[in-house]
């Protein structure tokens, strides 16, 4: 018999219909039977357990869509996704039917990840990176949180998601200008390694970016990101502080995967327009963190239009040219500074000294 096919009009993804026992906890304010589910009409995408809405509206406020999930995890689209879509309550019964049990992560063979841990000539976010902070730092931060190199697009940035226990979750691949932003156009260049390397019936269970740097550092105060390529960046502006990435405005901020995150503290550091949002997602934080503090640092300082561009912290640091900058430009002009430089064997001081 085959599946009914239900065209994407007529709400293929939709709220699970109340049945005695099926609300659960909102994964926000921790209150009991008060969460809706999304499902998919056609029974093909299982979302995790923090896709729903939560029924307290006003005092809670969760409502994390199917469109979100699939902004955040884009190789899980549908090839007949429309961004203009909307989600809406049109319920499907599920009295009788049987629940799918959890299935365990799959990890990437470690051999793959050390091989991509090199060829960074041909990666645009390292090149862009050095011009930075200078190549010797940029290989140690990219080397720290096992930052590797694809040939998709010509070079491609890999960000391993590596869980404290040293196992490779999944590995994120974003395609990157010179310039060290993003290429959304004409595509959006992001994919998952599983996907490009065709591994067998692997489970896709996202953890923290940087992850694997708690166990080293037990007592190390936690900086949240959204962006992997911040937590990057910000390790080298701010190292007193172990910077962890979601990977995205939801991404894996969720209850499962900050566990790790027991009696720590914690300073979230949302992106601009972001900061009500991580305001609720922080609650699932307070029961198993020794203190969660939302940093406003950068809502309190942004323009319109920064504000318009929702900025990130690393985007600030980023506004003003760092020492390395500077003296490359001074080399530019006067090309006799470096001349200088080696016959009086200097050595440019770090920016955070």
């Amino acid at each position: 018999m085959h599946k009914k096919e239900v065209p994407m009009s007529e709400h293929r993804f939709h709220l699970e219909k109340y049945y005695l026992g099926g609300k659960i906890a909102c994964p926000a304010c921790k209150r009991t039977r008060c969460f809706v589910r999304y499902i998919d009409e056609r029974d093909i995408i299982k979302f995790p357990s923090d896709v729903g809405r939560c029924d307290h509206e006003n005092s809670c406020g969760y409502h994390y869509t199917p469109k979100d999930f699939f902004h955040d995890n884009p190789d899980m689209k549908p090839k007949d996704w429309d961004e203009n879509y909307t989600p809406a309550y049109q319920p499907k019964s599920i009295v009788g039917k049987e629940v799918t049990k959890p299935t365990a992560p799959s990890f990437i063979p470690s051999e793959l990840v050390c091989k991509s841990l090199k060829s960074y000539t041909i990666n645009p976010l390292y090149k862009y990176l050095c011009g930075v902070i200078g190549k010797e730092e940029t290989t140690r931060v990219f080397q720290l949180y096992r930052v590797g190199t694809g040939k998709k697009w010509g070079g491609c940035a890999v960000f391993w998601q590596t869980d404290i226990n040293g196992n490779v979750r999944a590995g994120k691949l974003m395609g990157y200008d010179n310039s060290g932003h993003r290429i959304k156009e004409p595509l959006n260049y992001v994919t998952w390694a599983h996907s490009e390397l065709s591994l067998p019936n692997f489970h896709l269970v996202q953890c923290l970016f940087g992850e694997h740097l708690l166990r080293n550092s037990p007592t190390a105060t936690v900086a949240m990101v959204e962006s992997e390529k911040t937590a990057v960046f910000m390790s080298h502006f701010m190292p007193d502080l172990l910077w962890l990435a979601t990977g995205g405005k939801d991404g894996c901020f969720n209850p499962d995967a900050v566990r790790v995150l027991q009696g720590r503290k914690v300073i979230l550091f949302p992106d601009l327009n972001a900061e009500r949002k991580w305001q609720m997602k922080s609650e699932m934080l307070k029961p198993i963190c020794s203190q969660v503090i939302i940093s406003d640092v950068i809502e309190r300082i942004a323009t319109a239009e920064q504000r318009e561009k929702s900025l990130d912290i690393a985007d600030f640091y980023l506004m003003q040219p760092t020492k390395r900058q500077i003296l490359d430009d001074m080399i530019r002009r006067n090309p006799a500074v470096k001349l200088l430089i080696e016959k009086l064997d200097l050595e440019l001081c770090d920016d955070n000294e």
